[in-house]
């Protein structure tokens, strides 16, 4: 099955490609750049010495590293699931970010 094609599911326009696939795949990239950029940034800046004194990391530095990647996929993960419960529970209509 292709994955721009239209084997199996909606046909794909005149042209072959499924546009509104194609436009998904690129949100999806982009949010998950926007994701990485984030969190390499926020690491960075909590883990990493501004002196470069080595060329690797030090031990210090990478359990850091490792440390602030899982709690940023954790974080990323637990408010990812609260927003599908919301918009899942406003499916009615309404804001999935409730009254403001």
């Amino acid at each position: 099955m292709s994955f721009l094609g239209g084997r199996g599911g909606n046909p794909a326009p005149s042209g072959g490609v499924n546009l509104e696939k194609v436009e998904m795949a690129v949100t999806e990239l982009d949010t998950i750049t926007d994701f990485f950029n984030r969190m390499v940034q926020s690491c960075h800046s909590k883990c990493i010495s501004t002196r470069y004194a080595e060329d690797d990391l030090n031990k210090g530095e990478s359990v850091c590293v490792d440390r602030c990647v899982a709690k940023f996929n954790d974080v990323q993960k637990k408010v990812g699931e609260k927003l599908q419960s919301r918009g899942a529970a406003n499916a009615g209509g309404g804001s999935a970010f409730g009254s403001l």
